[in-house]
């Protein structure tokens, strides 16, 4: 896998962010992506064997599209300068939580659990976490999770509890959340070593459990 080729060449696509450029080193893209395709086929076995609620998935039902939806969108670059894969049951389209990896130079990460829910999803997370509530609080304190991950997303958290929940709950600020998803900061040199399956299920074996809890709330 050619990292050092990935990141080159999404650090030009950000600079040229152009179908002519785009349409001019295509090969470059090729290569890029099938060192990404590689990478999300070498994760998904080690994690189905983690997770086995993942089932039988692809690489390509994972992936995201590298060009971007402009229809809607007030900036009109073509393309997204960054490579991304959401591992779960499904693949990318999933309710359910699971696993992403984002690839960007000196901006990748890994992230995992479940990002703007439907409506009906996010109640029945909320309402699972009303009924074990010391469940993901051991989840979320465990000494392991707390160093890789010390913060859970709060983007778009609802200032007052949501209707049905009191205020005196005493994990209301995680009820208030939209989302809950973890995230971690990769540089660019973790993807250079050899053993960077190995080092990524590390993380990942980490946050399973928080994956598993908000699994559990949504089956």
């Amino acid at each position: 896998m050619d990292f050092e080729q990935l990141f080159n060449f999404l650090a030009h696509l950000q600079i040229y962010n152009e179908r002519y450029w785009f349409n001019e080193h295509k090969g470059e893209y090729e290569r890029a992506r099938e060192t990404f395709t590689t990478l999300i086929d070498a994760l998904i076995p080690p994690l189905i064997e983690l997770d086995e609620s993942i089932g039988m998935v692809t690489a390509s039902e994972c992936m995201f599209r590298i060009y971007r939806d402009i229809r809607f969108s007030p900036d009109k670059t073509p393309y997204k300068t960054h490579m991304g894969a959401f591992i779960a049951k499904g693949g990318r389209k999933t309710r359910q939580a699971g696993y992403y990896i984002h690839l960007k130079p000196d901006e990748s990460f890994i992230s995992g659990g479940i990002y703007s829910p439907d409506p009906a999803t996010l109640e029945s997370i909320r309402n699972y976490i009303y009924h074990h509530p010391d469940e993901i609080r051991a989840i979320l304190d465990n000494k392991s999770f707390k160093e890789l991950f010390p913060e859970l997303s709060e983007e778009e958290k609802l200032k007052n509890p949501p209707r049905g929940y009191s205020k005196e709950f005493k994990e209301i600020e995680l009820i208030k959340n939209r989302h809950f998803i973890t995230y971690r900061a990769l540089d660019n040199e973790f993807f250079m070593e050899d053993n960077v399956i190995e080092r990524l299920m590390e993380l990942f074996k980490v946050q399973y459990p928080f994956n598993a809890f908000l699994n559990e709330a949504v089956k």
